[in-house]
């Protein structure tokens, strides 16, 4: 039993590779849809709502944009203390000149962030989100990407991921656990 248990603690001790990196460890430099930057360091002290996606996504993404839309206005006005961004996972077509017109279609508490591919890299490695850009027959190109939105405690600590299509009752009680 000693065994199992320190096989299974491991990961506590390297740090686990499978849950994002508390805010304050990330190391990401990122620029907004208003073309200020952004870097992790600027989030902590706020509790944190992150999502991956991208301006050309025909689905996913405006569904969970709409979605977090949604939460934010049934929060009220302590939605107004949270830090809500989607990071482009398509930093090609992304600019924040692309993210500032796409953005506006929703809550405006929600900025767009992107960067370099490096940026764009360092980013979804920091949270752990995996993404890869996939050729369509039209000689165009989609991108797939982690799809859940990512919670974090004002003090940086992970603190849940809400699932892509997640029902509404159970999202926001998350975000609130969040927020105190």
């Amino acid at each position: 039993m000693l065994g199992v248990g320190a096989w299974r603690t491991r990961d506590r001790q390297r740090g686990n590779a499978l849950l994002p990196l508390p805010v304050g460890d990330m190391d990401w430099d990122l620029t907004d849809h208003r073309g200020q930057p952004v870097r992790p360091l600027d989030w902590v002290g706020r509790p944190v709502m992150a999502f991956f996606g991208f301006t050309w996504c025909p689905d996913v993404c405006p569904t969970t944009l709409s979605d977090i839309s949604l939460w934010l206005e049934e929060l009220g006005p302590d939605a107004d203390r949270l830090v809500v961004a989607l990071i482009t996972v398509d930093p090609d077509r992304d600019t924040p000149e692309a993210l500032a017109d796409y953005v506006s279609n929703f809550d405006p508490r929600i900025i767009g962030l992107t960067g370099s591919a490096e940026q764009v890299e360092k980013a979804a490695a920091d949270f752990r989100v995996k993404y890869a850009r996939v050729p369509r027959d039209d000689g165009d190109y989609t991108m797939d990407h982690t799809a859940g939105v990512f919670l974090f405690h004002p003090d940086g600590r992970f603190a849940s991921i809400i699932d892509f299509h997640e029902d509404r009752r159970f999202a926001v009680p998350k975000i609130r656990r969040t927020l105190s």
